[in-house]
């Protein structure tokens, strides 16, 4: 079964699951969405946050892949890297799955694309992956977590969603395409990042190597 067929299922699969089984139609599901967004964190249990902000960390580790690889596609990935930041894999699958395999880059990099080829921005991402896990560790009621997981639309989605993307990120070419663009042809590599979830992608951002700029006219010359 090809890459895009198991993207496609699990789109599907997910965007069904959201709207008949786990509907965010449910005034809990706004209450507890303001608390976040105004960071009333004594009135929520540190897990909840933790997951919600994670769920900021993943489009910004797809954005350090999904920027380069845009440039060379029909399409942009700015509407998908944003629409990710709301609503997680309902946005950020439809790019991975109508994108064409693209292991080149040419031209220069601009500011953007300069800052996510940084490795000084895997390590801070890392960094804050990490913070926000001590913090749902020392502070989270997990008892607590699980009863919400299944009784809370929002927590139970949002749970989903942060499992999704630990998922989908190797089973996308985008991630072969990113090694190949960068001279990495180790399959340990690959194996590495895509058996540790979250912390293999944020890893793998910290160590890559830097991605060459290419002058277009002598790239497209012969």
């Amino acid at each position: 079964m090809s890459r895009k067929v198991v993207l496609w299922l699990i789109w599907l699969g997910f965007v069904a699951y959201t709207i008949w089984i786990a509907p965010l139609d449910n005034p809990d599901t706004w209450s507890l969405g303001w608390k976040l967004l105004t960071f009333q964190l004594g009135k929520l249990n540190a897990i909840i946050p933790a997951i919600f902000w994670l769920m900021g960390i993943w489009p910004m580790i797809y954005a350090c892949l999904m920027f380069f690889d845009g440039r060379m596609q029909n399409f942009r990935a700015w509407p998908y890297f944003i629409g990710s930041n709301f609503t997680g894999v309902i946005c950020l699958l439809p790019y991975l799955i109508f994108r064409e395999s693209n292991q080149k880059f040419f031209g220069a990099k601009d500011k953007w694309l300069t800052i996510l080829d940084r490795r000084s921005t895997g390590f801070y991402l890392l960094l804050g992956t990490i913070a926000l896990l001590a913090y749902a560790a020392i502070l989270g009621n997990w008892e607590d977590y699980i009863q919400q997981f299944f009784t809370e639309p929002f927590v139970h989605l949002i749970s989903l969603d942060f499992c999704l993307m630990c998922l989908v990120f190797p089973l996308t070419s985008l991630f072969d395409d990113d090694m190949a663009r960068r001279g990495i042809n180790d399959l340990r590599v690959f194996w590495a990042v895509a058996l540790v979830p979250l912390f293999g992608p944020l890893i793998y951002l910290c160590f890559r190597p830097s991605l060459p700029e290419t002058n277009t006219a002598q790239a497209f010359s012969f």
